[in-house]
């Protein structure tokens, strides 16, 4: 076939899938239409969802700053003849010191709750909520701790704060006497298979809170679980301490 007449052809092709498509387009032409513009919104609806979880992610992470040059301020002790417990610039420009643990975490706990509050499902806002429950830990004020762990670990789920927080409703929980729940706690801990959790240190806090209950027979069996599994831990030389003063108690 002649360079030319293969020319023709490809020519005549194409005006017919043209033609073809003009066919089909025409009378379809309002349903086309409205299917582009509807595209076009979804496309526009999407770039603002976008655009909208940035700015609160980015305003999330400001809030979550602030709270925590509070909470990483100095605590510089009052001297003798100090009038007052002053945290001088850390409620005004958030740095300075503080002359007490107690006024560095009081100052602290309102701009982390702001900021778990604000964006509570975004990583900043679980972030901050951590802090604040381990702030009411360290204030003493187990109440509030548990509930705040308990949202952190409800919104974090498996996740590296997940497990922190369940570490830390625990250890709690032991702090403030409630023995058995801190039992339970401690228990569903050392059944997590993830990396993430320490399962030498669950079981020697787990061992602990048997101690605390006298339960003497499973906090034994406890601590020899974690030599067994764990021989090279950091935790077993006092995993092995506890079971010989278990022994010499008998």
């Amino acid at each position: 076939m002649k360079r030319t007449e293969r020319q023709h052809l490809k020519e005549h092709e194409l005006a017919q899938l043209i033609g073809s498509a003009r066919d089909f387009i025409e009378p379809r032409r309002k349903q086309l239409t409205a299917v582009l513009v509807a595209l076009v919104v979804v496309a526009i609806v999407a770039v603002a969802a976008m655009s909208i979880r940035q700015r609160r992610a980015s305003r999330g992470q400001d809030l979550l700053a602030e709270a925590m040059v509070a909470l990483n301020a100095r605590v510089v002790p009052a001297q003798p003849g100090d009038p007052t417990d002053v945290p001088a610039a850390a409620q005004f420009g958030n740095s300075g010191t503080f002359s007490t643990e107690k006024a560095k975490l009081e100052a602290a706990i309102p701009k982390l709750k702001a900021a778990a509050d604000a964006y509570p499902d975004s990583e900043a806002g679980i972030t901050a909520r951590y802090h604040l429950a381990s702030a009411y830990a360290a204030l003493g004020q187990p109440t509030d701790a548990i509930r705040e762990y308990d949202d952190v670990i409800k919104r974090a789920g498996d996740s590296l704060y997940g497990h922190m927080a369940k570490f830390g409703k625990a250890d709690t929980l032991s702090r403030s006497g409630q023995t058995d729940a801190a039992i339970a706690a401690w228990k569903d801990l050392s059944t997590q298979t993830s990396d993430e959790v320490p399962q030498d240190a669950v079981l020697l806090e787990l061992g602990k809170a048997y101690m605390q209950k006298g339960n003497k027979d499973e906090a034994r069996k406890t601590y020899t679980d974690l030599v067994d599994q764990h021989p090279d831990s950091v935790y077993s030389g006092e995993a092995r301490q506890e079971l010989e003063n278990l022994k010499r108690a008998a």
